[in-house]
This record gives structure tokens, sequence and C-alpha cells, in this order.
């Protein structure tokens, strides 16, 4: 195996399709339309009964974006190549694990300050090390995402610590 990729041959450039780049765009880009057309199949409701946008919109906006994203990555990785690593880094293994414990305070404390933990504790982990930067985000993310959903969804938060202050 090692001879094959030494030779010529192995170093000829495979067309775009074959490429890990374009397998992952394919795959996601797959998934994402798949789950879009499924949003169109959704219950319309009616304007007096609806609290913000309709629930359809809201996920097309959202499968929408992460295909523009998904194509922007892809257009970046072919004017730079994806590195080859071994293993994955210590900051990936802590970033799913932080998932597992927002899960966890979300459901036990409080959904507001699941988000400002995660927040911050994410930012650490990928290299942050400013404290002031950390708050900032720590603070400013979960009240955008707060006045996101509370003003143009139309949704509440479940009730925590931080959000029955708010709600009461």
């Amino acid at each position: 195996m090692k001879n094959v990729q030494k030779s010529k041959r192995a170093n000829k450039s495979l067309p775009f399709f074959f490429k890990d780049e374009f397998k992952v765009l394919f795959v996601i880009i797959l998934v994402s339309l798949i789950l879009l057309v499924t949003t169109f199949t959704f219950d319309v409701v009616p304007p007096i009964l609806n609290r913000g946008i309709q629930p359809a919109t809201f996920p097309k906006a959202l499968l929408i974006l992460i295909i523009a994203m998904t194509l922007i990555i892809y257009y970046l990785s072919t004017k730079n190549p994806w590195k080859i690593e071994k293993k994955l880094p210590k900051s990936f293994f802590l970033t799913l694990f932080s998932f597992i414990l927002f899960v966890i305070v979300s459901k036990t404390l409080d959904f507001f300050l699941a988000i400002s933990a995660l927040s911050i504790f994410v930012s650490y982990c990928w290299g942050e090390k400013r404290l002031f930067y950390l708050l900032l985000v720590g603070i400013i993310f979960p009240i955008i995402v707060f006045i996101f959903f509370e003003t143009i969804l139309g949704l509440r938060f479940p009730p925590g610590i931080i959000t029955n202050i708010y709600y009461s």
C-alpha cells in the first residue's frame, strides 16, 4: 500500500466527488434537503393562534442557513485543504462533554444559565483565554438567543432560576 502511495499515479488529483470535502458536503446537504422537504408538510397555524412566526418557517430558515454555511466551508476547503489529523484534539472531546453538561444544567437549574456556561466553556476550550471576552460571550450570546426566541419566535424559555425572575 505504501508503494502505491509513493508512486506517481497516487499523486494525481482525484475527481472532486471522491474527495473527503465533497463527501461531507454531499451528506450534509442531502440530509438538509430531505429535512427541508419534510418541513413543507407542516400544518399552517391560524394567525390568531400563531405567536411569532409559523412553525415551519424557523426549520426552513435554519436548514437553508446550514446549506449555505456548508457551501461556504466547502469553498474554503478547496482553497485551503484540510489537514489530516491522526487523532482529534482534546478540545473536541471537551466540547462533546460540555453538551452533556448543558442538557443536565438546562434541565435541573436553568436554560439561560446553561447557554451562558456552555458558551464560556466552549470558547475557553477552543483557545480564548481573555476573561473579558469570555464574560462578554457568556452574557451577550445568551441575551441575543433569549431576545430572538422571546420576541421573534414568541417562545418562552422553560422555567428556571433566571427565567423565573424575568417572567415573574
